[in-house]
């Protein structure tokens, strides 16, 4: 076992998103997107099978779909998705997103 300090390991940056590795193996990866106000990942899918989540840790904003689709995210909310199924994140206010891939891609 070993444990991953998120707040300690990744901040915020200015000028785009910021991401942490936290965890990879051939079963799972987890990844920590942190955002400030207005900052995006934009809507993309991967063409291959797999599911997603995405749990949102902190802050407030918009899980984003195909076709310009919203949907409100804030603290405690989780997203599961198809990984081939278009998705991405907006924040609104500083916005801390932890991201769950299986299998890791």
């Amino acid at each position: 076992m070993r444990t991953i300090r998120l707040h300690e390991e990744n901040g915020f940056k200015e000028q785009t998103f910021s991401t942490l590795h936290a965890h990879a193996s051939p079963y799972t990866k987890v990844v920590n997107f942190n955002f400030e106000p207005g900052q995006e990942l934009p809507v993309h899918s991967h063409d291959i099978e797999g599911e997603l989540v995405l749990t949102v840790l902190e802050g407030e904003g918009e899980f984003l779909g195909a076709e310009g689709a919203t949907i409100p995210a804030k603290a405690g909310d989780v997203l599961v998705a198809d990984i081939a199924e278009p998705h991405g994140v907006r924040a609104a206010t500083r916005m801390r997103v932890l991201v769950v891939i299986a299998p890791p891609i």
